[in-house]
């Protein structure tokens, strides 16, 4: 007889009104358990808690137990749902005391990221490069255009447009530093 079939016998002879059979069938069911919330939760704390929040489940909905159905697939169903409930009270509660990430962000974005140069303040640099690089950039960050609607314009392929303006950011990003 396997585990699924004891634990079937045993929930029936509990729904008779066997109540040894009914302790049996729940420290059965929470040995079953156990694992299944040591693999999903950090502390074991949480996992005896959520563990009884389950027993208490199956206590309250044991009259819905179909005794001609597995009893095992029953119980991982509540203890499922027992498990997604405490993780959403849990990480909510978490989530109001976060910071919120845009926020964080658009801090980051003024203090770190501005570097205070633009296309203007080194055009002076850019007309230095090859005129087909200069012109790449020029039509890229000055105007606005994509990649591939540079390649159009100027006849080139979007794999050379990039490759071009790659090497225009390597030769400026080296004359950058010198200064």
């Amino acid at each position: 007889m396997g585990q699924n079939e004891n634990l079937e016998g045993l929930m029936q002879q509990a729904l008779a009104g066997d109540q040894a059979a009914y302790a049996k069938a729940l420290h059965a069911t929470a040995q079953l358990l156990r694992p299944f919330l040591s693999k999903r939760l950090l502390f074991a704390n949480d996992v005896d808690d959520v563990l009884q929040e389950i027993l208490v489940s199956i206590h309250k909905a044991r009259h819905t137990y179909d005794g001609q159905r597995p009893f095992i697939p029953w119980v991982y169903a509540i203890a499922k749902f027992r498990l997604q409930d405490y993780l959403r009270t849990h990480y909510a509660d978490q989530l109001k005391q976060a910071v919120d990430i845009a926020d964080l962000e658009n801090d980051l974005h003024e203090d770190v990221t501005e570097t205070g140069i633009s296309y203007e303040s080194i055009s002076g640099e850019i007309q230095k490069l090859p005129e087909k690089q200069a012109t790449i950039l020029q039509l890229i960050h000055q105007e606005g255009y994509t990649s591939k609607e540079v390649a159009v314009k100027l006849g080139m392929n979007e794999s050379a447009v990039k490759v071009a303006a790659h090497r225009a950011y390597k030769v400026l990003r080296k004359r950058l530093e010198e200064i």
